[in-house]
């Protein structure tokens, strides 16, 4: 039998992406398609599980996804994304959405996002994961905030 991973701090998973929105990325008004914003939370998230486990991932679940300012065409959006908590398998990422004028620098805090992964051997099949160390105050009040989270998931099921 394998030994369990090796426990992992949240500081080791975290990613930053950041991406210059064009036309293409946008409707009609200039405003970027949340579609679009989705894709790239959804991607930010990946990236961090998949730092964090050391293995493929896949996303079992997105929490509601609000938009509250519009990214505009010309905007860089900037996504922060952190593992927040693990499971035995799964593992929840926060992904920050900012949005970015590259000529002001003046930031607009678009959204929050939280994902749920699962980490996947190599037959595709959930493997565990690493376990997650919470090294500040911030961190472990996220994680209690995560666990509150993960068992209202389990609850809707």
């Amino acid at each position: 039998m394998n030994n369990p991973p090796k426990p992992k701090t949240a500081r080791a998973s975290r990613i930053s992406i950041a991406q210059l929105m064009h036309p293409e990325h946008a409707n009609i008004l200039g405003n970027v398609h949340g579609g679009w914003i989705m894709k790239l939370v959804d991607e930010a998230g990946a990236l961090a599980c998949m730092r964090h486990a050391q293995r493929r991932v896949v996303t079992v679940a997105v929490d509601s996804l609000v938009f509250r300012e519009p990214i505009k065409i010309g905007d860089l959006i900037i996504l922060n994304a952190e593992v927040t908590y693990t499971g035995h398998t799964s593992m929840e990422v926060e992904v920050q959405v900012i949005a970015e004028n590259p000529i002001t620098g003046e930031r607009t805090h678009t959204n929050t996002a939280y994902l749920v992964f699962v980490g996947l051997d190599d037959e595709g099949r959930p493997t565990p994961i690493p376990a997650l160390i919470t090294e500040t105050e911030e961190e472990k009040q996220r994680m209690e905030q995560a666990k509150k989270r993960q068992a209202h998931r389990i609850a809707q099921k």
